[in-house]
């Protein structure tokens, strides 16, 4: 069974910086994209940022500008998360979306913006 497993959540004022990373599992295969996506409390899961395979990048309108998605293997992403604002806060999930075995879905990792 494959896994995402995200890692660089936690506190951070506002107006500071981030980083997540994302690592997939050597047996998932034929990654297309990349994303990350954040679920804060009582609201819907929303995309953040995605990266296609041929590095092709999209950012929501609310992190654009602030946000850069990454790529440095077919397996890994980061999100740099740079002025970082009250709103940013929630729960980010990875997902590697595949051609052939559908969507792997990370556990998440807590995303806290708060002075």
């Amino acid at each position: 069974q494959g896994q995402v497993v995200e890692s660089g959540g936690g506190l951070v004022q506002p107006g500071g910086s981030l980083r997540l990373s994302c690592a997939a599992s050597e047996n998932i295969r034929l990654i297309t994209r990349m994303g990350w996506y954040r679920q804060a409390p009582g609201d819907q899961r929303e995309l953040v940022a995605m990266i296609t395979k041929n590095g092709d990048t999209n950012y929501a309108d609310s992190v654009n500008g602030r946000f850069t998605i990454t790529r440095d293997s077919a397996k890994n992403t980061h999100l740099q998360m740079n002025s970082v604002k009250p709103e940013d806060t929630g729960v980010y999930y990875c997902c590697a979306h595949t051609l052939l075995q559908g969507d792997y879905w990370g556990q998440g990792t807590q995303v806290t913006v708060s002075s």
